[in-house]
């Protein structure tokens, strides 16, 4: 098998298993491997075959920044060596300000680490994870295929492709993003609003060599950002007024890189040429519950968070941790590990950090998208003052890397 193609696995005649997975995407594919290791018999169902890398592809648009404690995780389900084999760029420090002279600096030396994380291309860490999911004998992959219906037994639930294969489990876990096909089939609700806004994000050729600090301005109509991508390359976030998105999105790369210019920091160096871009709206959606009956929801299905900190994917693997934990802990006191008990304790352990992480942000986009100048010069003064470097900061600072 090569290395950077994942194999789609042929289905059984057996059609009953211990989980059925519905989303392979990064949180997905992390949470197959993990029960898998565990001895458990997965089916997971994905529409998409992610496209095979190769060193000369142009740079996706959608990149995360993944924290020290999703990259520990990968490296225990054996994803993260396959990943770093591929284009990644790791980050030493993060600068977040809003007026010039009120800056709050982090370092990776800091707190005597060697990297904050590593950003990296949404597909490649799908990649890393379904080549790590192609060496499992517990793992039956059916893709491209998609759920055409949901029946629930007495205590199992059975999935009905669009290929026409039944599928039976004691657990049905969704990590099947946003618009999530199990949260809306057990009736779970969400709470959330629209922000109005949108991110553009829009990769840029660079004059200057490869870099290794992410930054954020603020600004009344939301943060202009960068961050690091290998070479001579950069991403950057634009977020604005969804109309204002809309127009940009329509521009020419040159007519959107004169616009950059404008709008972006003097950091910025001028010399650059725009790529490729793409957009999305701001969303925040947080589901009133996590499981059912033989049911749990994770990652994007789960919560969708502003992307202001980068935090979206590091809270879906937090969710895949905790889930792999609490399952261990029955299968080892021999409970039912599929059990509604079970996957209460899963709820209590992400639940509420997942809401403060939620609420945080929001407050922190509020309290900067606004000109009224007491709240300016209160917001900056705050800002400065954190780059104070003391407990507080480090503590922030180990948060920021999911160690916290």
């Amino acid at each position: 098998m090569s290395q950077n193609k994942p194999v789609t696995q042929v289905a059984p005649d057996e059609l009953t298993f211990d989980v059925i997975l519905v989303g392979g995407g990064m949180v997905g594919a992390a949470t197959a491997i993990g029960l898998a290791e565990q001895g458990l018999k997965v089916a997971v169902v994905e529409s998409f075959v992610p496209k095979a890398y190769e060193p000369e592809q142009p740079l996706d648009v959608r990149v995360s920044a993944i924290s020290v404690a999703s990259e520990m995780l990968l490296d225990r389900l054996g994803a993260m060596d396959m990943l770093l084999q591929m284009r990644n760029v790791p980050y030493l420090g993060l600068e977040t300000w809003e007026l010039e002279g009120c800056i709050t600096q982090f370092h990776c030396s800091q707190i005597g680490v060697s990297h904050l994380g590593h950003i990296v291309e949404n597909r490649l860490i799908q990649l890393a994870l379904w080549q790590r999911m192609a060496q499992l004998d517990g793992i039956t992959l059916y893709c491209p295929d998609k759920v055409a219906a949901f029946a629930r037994d007495s205590d199992s639930v059975s999935v009905h492709l669009q290929s026409n294969i039944k599928l039976t489990a004691k657990l049905l876990v969704g990590a099947d993003g946003a618009n999530s096909q199990v949260r809306q089939w057990t009736g779970i609700g969400t709470t959330g609003w629209d922000y109005a806004q949108s991110a553009m994000l829009i990769n840029i050729k660079t004059a200057q060599g490869q870099q290794d600090v992410t930054w954020q301005q603020f600004t009344p109509k939301g943060p202009r950002s960068l961050l690091p991508l290998p070479g001579n390359n950069a991403s950057l976030v634009w977020y604005d007024d969804a109309n204002r998105i809309k127009q940009l999105m329509q521009l020419n790369n040159k007519q959107l890189a004169e616009q950059i210019r404008v709008h972006f920091p003097a950091r910025l160096d001028a010399d650059f040429t725009v790529e490729s871009k793409g957009s999305f709206g701001l969303t925040r959606r947080h589901a009133q519950r996590y499981y059912r009956q033989n049911v749990v929801i994770l990652g994007d299905a789960a919560h969708t968070i502003n992307p202001l900190a980068g935090q979206g994917v590091n809270l879906g693997f937090k969710d895949v941790e905790a889930l792999l934990a609490v399952i261990k802990e029955a299968l080892t006191q021999q409970e039912a590990w599929w059990s509604k008990a079970v996957l209460a304790r899963y709820q209590d352990r992400r639940y509420r950090d997942n809401q403060l992480m939620m609420t945080t942000m929001d407050v922190f986009y509020a309290g900067f998208s606004n000109d009224i100048l007491p709240l300016k010069l209160l917001r900056n003064g705050a800002l400065k003052l954190a780059n104070i470097n003391s407990p507080i900061k480090q503590t922030v600072l180990k948060y920021a890397m999911g160690l916290n």
